[in-house]
């Protein structure tokens, strides 16, 4: 690493098995750089970089690999981020990590960086059986993992996990439920090796939405108090009164669905790797085959406010309520000022997201060979990625009126005029969105992606100097459909959704799918990529690089439905919305020495983005908007490790400053900071370890930031302590105990509102309170 001009690192699955996370997020918030926002579970988690905007989620400007290979070409797709689709078992050896803008010639659509996770390949002997359980929230799962040797030449690993349990916030069901199996066989041969891999993925985790929580104080300094007996670190509005759901499939025919699917991941995948040396030149080919499928079902609050208030404006005066759902299903509620002792009424939309296909094809093959020049070393490398990425996803919308209650209780609403005319039907106000363009859409697309690439990298003495270069060529091509498309096209009618022969006040504006109107997508897009760096050796401990880097990101499935796209031809309105730049200038330092290390860079980064992005209304409604910026930041990421005896400390730190640099449509957010972009994030984890224990914590934090771009309401910093300790009793045995959120932090990452309403109340969502697992897992 002392030689080479890159940004990177590794985390094994020791150190990952230690600190006890939740969710893959939990743990790439402990990597240097990496701002990771782990509020909605296992899955669907919102990533960046460096500094670089989080606009929307997932992770645009950053790509999850699994065995060197994308999970899925884009890393921000609206129904699947590639993290719903990984799962961290005993399986996994290490997870790597490539910050900065080296990463934008590494892959595709990876302009920021690249999060590879590797699997075990059977290179140790040996097996581990895990069971691990939560001490103070339910979940039961079972790990296990084995590898060996067939033979001299031939190694094999294989395992997974399955678990169950109701997760970390208190939903009343069975949240999660799955699991994972995954194979592998190596050949070896004499000058290289063929392995074959083999993943089924098929889990079930929530998908946390935001629960209303009262804010007093002033927008630069907020207080944060639990409303009534809900408590945000361990809530949800999930719950077990609100499950089944009537609707529409894309067929327009009637279909049932139940919120307790959540985030429905399926994966079948296969996959070939091999490496052979072939006279002086190293030829690695990389291929898979991924069938992805599932859905995504949740519900999230757009209006939460005192039900007496909220009710006659959708029954009149003198409107009523009863229970939709659950044990109380069909009773009055007499008095709505005191509903649950908080009097609160939620309008959410339940999104109903389909994933027909997410199947996804790559292959990268490239060969290298090392060149004696002039008393050095002259490695070249080419190389030809290809991939294919389907997006066949179908999306419903309806309108819920439910109470709000903790403890997974709360439970749907009906309302009737004063006259006893049913407003709502089993709880639901409209089959639709009211007031909102927004109509159930489908979306079936292919991007098809061809990627040259080659670099050269010289290397004699202390100097080390290389520049590498990608060009990237998408095809897309497909069909939209969606009444929001324009061009006459009908996306409201009256269906008998529940089929009971009756159309009901609900169901009269049901959004419904124009199949017969398809709108073609249809255009092509092309961006180059370069990197150019050097390293100088000033010592045999220390070395100092440079790098200035351009990459590109294209623009996926953020911009059909909006004025990017012609719904008449499918081409794009400008070449400029096919695709979108970073450019980056990194200075570091590294330092090692025995049992010292030290790695410190400055960056430099702008970024134009085209994207959609949620935000409230004056009011505190949602709205989704199409926004197109530029941004840039500058900052500073130290990481080191220290050793002694049984002593170890690792620590790293990111301090950035970020803004907005350009909007067009909003120009009095220039100069802004980019909501949720805190000026320093850092992790630090000292642990002593002997034979017999291992004892330490993980701390985590981030100071504060702004809610929206707006800069008016600030959310606090915080920092989270993770205990954990390991015992060995006996050989091959290990018990362990972990606590997350050791002192029951609210550590805010989300509030929908840009200010503190009249009111005072606002939806937010934080991380996880304190959760206590323990686990037993034997070796052999």
């Amino acid at each position: 690493m002392l030689d080479s001009a890159i940004s990177a690192s590794a985390y094994d699955n020791v150190e990952i098995q230690k600190i006890g996370a939740r969710s893959l997020a939990e743990i790439l918030r402990n990597i240097p750089g990496i701002r990771a926002e782990a509020v909605t579970g296992e899955g669907n988690a919102s990533y960046t970089i460096r500094g670089l905007p989080l606009a929307a989620t997932g992770s645009k400007f950053v790509q999850f690999q699994e065995d060197g290979l994308p999970v899925l070409e884009f890393g921000d797709l609206q129904v699947f981020a590639p993290d719903a689709l990984l799962r961290a078992d005993l399986n996994l050896a290490r997870i790597e990590t490539i910050r900065g803008g080296s990463a934008s010639t590494f892959g595709s659509n990876s302009p920021g960086g690249v999060i590879n996770l590797m699997t075990k390949t059977g290179e140790v002997e040996g097996g581990s059986i895990r069971l691990s359980t939560g001490v103070d929230y339910g979940e039961y799962r079972v790990d296990a993992a084995y590898g060996g040797r067939l033979t001299d030449t031939v190694r094999f690993q294989f395992g997974g996990f399955y678990r169950k349990g109701e997760g970390p916030r208190d939903v009343g069901y069975d949240a999660y439920k799955g699991g994972q199996f995954k194979f592998n066989i190596t050949k070896e041969f004499d000058n290289g090796y063929v392995r074959l891999n083999l993943k089924y993925l098929d889990d079930k985790v929530p998908f946390y939405q935001t629960v209303p929580i009262q804010a007093t104080g002033t927008n630069a300094d907020p207080n944060f108090v639990n409303y009534g007996s809900i408590d945000v670190r361990k809530d949800s509005l999930f719950s077990q009164n609100i499950a089944g759901f009537q609707t529409l499939d894309q067929n327009n025919n009637r279909t049932q669905g139940t919120l307790h699917d959540g985030i429905h991941s399926v994966v079948k995948s296969i996959g070939l790797e091999s490496q052979f040396d072939v006279g002086e030149w190293t030829v690695t080919e990389r291929f898979r085959f991924a069938d992805i499928s599932g859905g995504v079902n949740y519900n999230i609050p757009i209006v939460v406010g005192p039900a007496a208030g909220l009710l006659p404006s959708f029954g009149g005066p003198g409107a009523r309520l009863s229970y939709a759902s659950g044990p109380n299903r069909g009773v009055a509620i007499t008095n709505p000022t005191t509903l649950n002792g908080n009097g609160l009424l939620a309008l959410s939309v339940l999104n109903s997201s389909k994933a027909n296909s997410y199947d996804n094809m790559t292959n990268d093959l490239r060969v290298s060979r090392v060149w004696n020049l002039g008393g050095g070393k002259l490695t070249t490398t080419a190389g030809f990625y290809k991939a294919s990425q389907d997006i066949d996803t179908f999306n419903s919308l309806q309108t819920l009126v439910s109470d709000v209650s903790g403890g997974g209780q709360t439970s749907l609403l009906n309302i009737t005029t004063a006259t006893g005319v049913a407003v709502t039907q089993d709880g639901v106000l409209q089959y639709n969105i009211p007031g909102n363009t927004v109509r159930n859409r489908r979306t079936d697309v292919n991007y098809d992606v061809n990627a040259p690439y080659g670099s050269i990298n010289y290397h004699t003495g202390r100097i080390a100097v290389g520049g590498s270069v990608r060009y990237d060529i998408g095809r897309v091509k497909g069909s939209l459909y969606g009444a929001d498309l324009g061009g006459g096209r009908v996306g409201i009618t009256a269906v008998d959704v529940n089929g009971d022969g009756v159309i009901s006040l609900a169901e009269r504006t049901t959004s419904v799918l124009p199949v017969g109107s398809p709108a073609p997508l249809n255009y092509k897009y092309d961006y180059l990529s370069y990197s150019v760096g050097v390293n100088y050796r000033v010592a045999e401990s220390f070395a100092v690089f440079g790098r200035y880097s351009r990459g590109g990101r294209a623009a996926a499935d953020r911009i059909p439905f909006t004025i990017a796209v012609n719904s008449t031809t499918g081409g794009l309105a400008s070449p400029a919305d096919g695709y979108d730049t970073v450019k980056q200038a990194e200075i570091g330092a590294k330092f090692r020495q025995d049992n010292i290390t030290l790695n410190a860079t400055a960056f430099y980064a702008k970024t134009s983005e085209r994207n959609q992005q949620l935000t409230a209304n004056p009011d505190g409604s949602l709205r989704q908007d199409r926004i197109e910026r530029g941004y840039k930041a500058k900052g500073v990421e130290i990481e080191g490790t220290y050793r002694t005896g049984g002593f170890s400390l690792a620590a790293n730190a990111t301090f950035t400053d970020a803004e907005i640099e350009s909007d067009p449509a909003n120009p009095q957010l220039v100069g802004n900071k980019p909501r949720h972009a805190s000026s320093v994030i850092f992790s630090v984890t000292p642990q002593y370890e002997t034979d017999l224990f291992t004892l330490g914590f993980n701390a985590v934090g981030t100071t504060s930031n702004y809610a929206q771009d707006t800069n008016q309401l600030k959310l606090p910093g915080y920092t989270l302590v993770n205990a954990f300790a390991r015992v060995r009793p006996m050989e091959r045995v290990e018990l362990s105990l972990n606590a997350s959120n050791l002192f029951n932090k609210a550590a805010f990452v989300e509030v929908s509102q840009a200010t503190i309403p009249a009111g005072g109340l606002v939806l937010a969502r934080t991380l996880l309170g304190r959760t206590i697992s323990a686990a037993v897992q034997f070796d052999f």
